[in-house]
């Protein structure tokens, strides 16, 4: 009968401890492993990823090509419905209750609800994006989707933006007639 005090480990899967520094006749050899002085030999001392001496490193040689759009994403922070369940009905879910009841953290672009799981009550949700499933189960559900409000600051309207562009460029364009004055033509020297 198996007993915790007679369980054994398969055999191989214990092994014999590496015993460094005892010598040549450890099987190791003098240097114990390290090979003889230098940088890699000594305690702490290391060569980063990709170093080659000096020389120019591979990375460096080859040509970089293309355009890779990573780093300019919109990162949207993923909500489930069966996240959402934890709200009381008729609770307004936007981004700041989401983050103080730590479903949502760091820096995002805006957030997207997945229908993954059934919402129990209704909730009135700010949300960026919502898949076709999550619209249907909230519906379902008698709750509703409101597209988030943005700080009067950021989001203006773009006839209010076209129009400051506008005014700006025409005070430039006042100013440079402004200052600029009309010389006469002046007359060639001859020699």
């Amino acid at each position: 009968m198996m007993r915790l005090h007679n369980l054994r480990l398969r055999p191989g899967a214990r092994h014999r401890v590496k015993r460094l520094g005892c010598g040549e006749s450890s099987g190791h050899g003098k240097t114990s492993g390290k090979g003889h002085k230098g940088q890699k030999a000594r305690s702490g001392g290391s060569i980063r990823l990709g170093f080659e001496g000096g020389q120019m490193p591979l990375i460096r040689r080859l040509p970089k090509r293309g355009f890779n759009n990573a780093a300019f994403r919109a990162n949207y922070a993923i909500v489930n419905l069966s996240d959402l369940n934890e709200f009381k009905a008729g609770t307004i879910v936007n981004e700041q209750l989401l983050r103080e009841s730590k479903l949502v953290r760091g820096d995002i672009a805006g957030i997207k609800i997945l229908g993954d799981g059934e919402l129990k009550h209704p909730l009135k949700i700010e949300a960026d994006k919502v898949s076709e499933s999550a619209k249907a189960k909230i519906e379902k559900a008698g709750g509703t989707i409101i597209p988030p409000r943005r700080d009067d600051r950021t989001a203006k309207e773009p006839a209010a933006i076209a129009t400051d562009v506008d005014q700006g460029a025409k005070e430039e364009t006042s100013k440079k007639r402004s200052t600029t004055k009309s010389r006469p033509n002046a007359k060639k020297k001859t020699r």
